[in-house]
């Protein structure tokens, strides 16, 4: 076990999403995973039911026990809920882990259409705890809303990615699977350029929690000293393999099947 990774997200009671979904992801991809969580949902594969908030200072002091003692190389923020959250997650940060690789899923709204940010949490999310973050890990829908851009095509993920990159952020992991096809496109833009990662699209009901596990799989790769691209690119397989081996469970949006090995060939042909 290699990489210690600190979670700051909710609860999934379904175990598909979520604080549960980050623990098994990173426990597969062989790091240490560690929890402070942001709100207790009542959640199944077919929507969440209810949303308990943790209080502010109780999420704060989860970040600040751990850091204090174990440490970090990574940490992972999820659904953060209200902007008295995002405010108390930050003053940790600045805190206690400057210097330590900070990947953002801006978690906004669930897979079966639950909100899970407060509307009034966006300006926080986005001049707050984006700058400080090394990657964030939109899909179509928290970038358009936190750029204001309509993602249609291909073409309009390019220029949210870079829009996003204004904000002060390094790095930015775009996620195509709302766009209609038979190929699903991703986007990692850096001040490098823009790296397009496509596999055919997988038809399946069970994908849930896949936004939470990209970006666990790639901390995890961070923290254990992988560079960004490679750390994408294995992400990337172990979300399309976890997916394929989806156990089938639930009525609704099902889980995926955590307990995959990533198959070393199929990272390097992404690479």
């Amino acid at each position: 076990m290699r990489g210690r990774v600190l979670v700051v997200a909710g609860s999934d009671s379904g175990g598909g999403a979520g604080i549960q979904a980050d623990i098994k992801t990173i426990t597969a991809l062989d790091a240490y995973a560690m929890t402070a969580i942001t709100a207790i949902t009542v959640q199944d594969t077919r929507g969440v039911h209810f949303v308990h908030p943790v209080p502010p200072a109780t999420v704060a002091a989860q970040m600040a026990c751990v850091l204090d003692d174990i440490g970090a190389d990574a940490i992972k923020t999820g659904m953060l809920g209200g902007p008295a959250v995002v405010e108390a997650i930050c003053g940790v940060l600045e805190m206690k882990a400057r210097g330590v690789t900070l990947v953002v899923d801006p978690v906004m709204v669930a897979k079966g259409g639950a909100a899970l940010l407060d509307e009034t949490a966006l300006e926080h999310l986005r001049h707050r705890l984006l700058p400080l973050a090394a990657l964030i890990t939109p899909n179509l829908v928290e970038a358009a809303a936190l750029t204001g851009i309509a993602i249609t095509d291909e073409a309009a993920m390019h220029r949210a990615a870079q829009a996003l990159r204004r904000l002060g952020v390094p790095a930015v992991l775009l996620t195509g699977g709302h766009l209609e096809g038979a190929e699903v496109i991703d986007v990692l833009a850096t001040k490098a350029g823009i790296t397009a990662f496509r596999a055919p699209r997988i038809v399946t009901r069970h994908t849930h929690g896949t936004g939470c596990t990209l970006a666990s799989a790639v901390a995890a790769g961070l923290a254990q000293g992988m560079a960004l691209h490679p750390a994408v690119a294995r992400a990337h397989a172990y979300v399309r393999a976890a997916i394929a081996a989806a156990p089938g469970f639930g009525s609704g949006h099902g889980p995926l099947n955590h307990a995959v090995t990533v198959d070393p060939a199929r990272v390097a042909a992404l690479l």
